[in-house]
């Protein structure tokens, strides 16, 4: 009987446990799509954990390690509009509107939360597709759009540096379960 109860605590235990995962390598990406001009950025360094038990959902990037592809772009995006000086760091945190069920069919899932840049911490709903993968680890890409002026983040005036006004940003990564 011992052993009985000590392998449902055990399975229990483990279960809970395999509700944690985590990235240290996802994908981040916006666009910015203006009447003149049209660029991503991107980086491979998103880190964030999904925690299902808690309904917990956090995400950030370090903001110096986007690259758009033109270096001398990338500097002034970096030290005029995104500041990463001061604001070195875009995070992401909320809750799922239902918790997904986790299982290898791709499901539509909504975040709720806070998504923080610049300095500025505003109210979004995140939409994205979550789907479990044979080896026990998630599959997340999400996208939402994101205002720069909501943001406080200065549009270049000069026109060979035009920026949309707002941004599409994506995010993709592969999830562990947490050892």
């Amino acid at each position: 009987m011992r052993l009985l109860l000590f392998l449902v605590f055990f399975s229990f235990a483990f279960s809970v446990r395999a509700q944690e995962f985590q990235t240290q390598g996802g994908k981040a990406i916006f666009l910015s799509k203006a009447p003149l001009s049209e660029f991503t950025g991107e980086s491979k360094n998103l880190k964030g954990l999904i925690d299902v038990e808690k309904n917990l959902v956090d995400f950030y990037l370090d903001l110096n390690t986007l690259k758009t592809g033109i270096s001398l772009r990338d500097k002034h995006m970096r030290e005029n509009y995104l500041e990463t000086e001061k604001y070195p760091f875009a995070e992401f945190t909320g809750k799922f509107e239902s918790v997904p069920k986790l299982t290898a069919s791709p499901e539509a899932v909504k975040v709720k939360g806070k998504f923080k840049i610049h300095g500025v911490e505003r109210d979004v709903t995140v939409s994205g597709i979550l789907k479990k993968l044979a080896n026990g680890s998630l599959e997340l890409k999400a996208e939402w759009i994101i205002a720069l002026g909501d943001y406080n983040i200065e549009i270049p005036k000069l026109v060979f540096y035009e920026l949309a006004p707002e941004q599409q940003v994506s995010i993709e990564a592969t999830l562990n379960p947490k050892k």
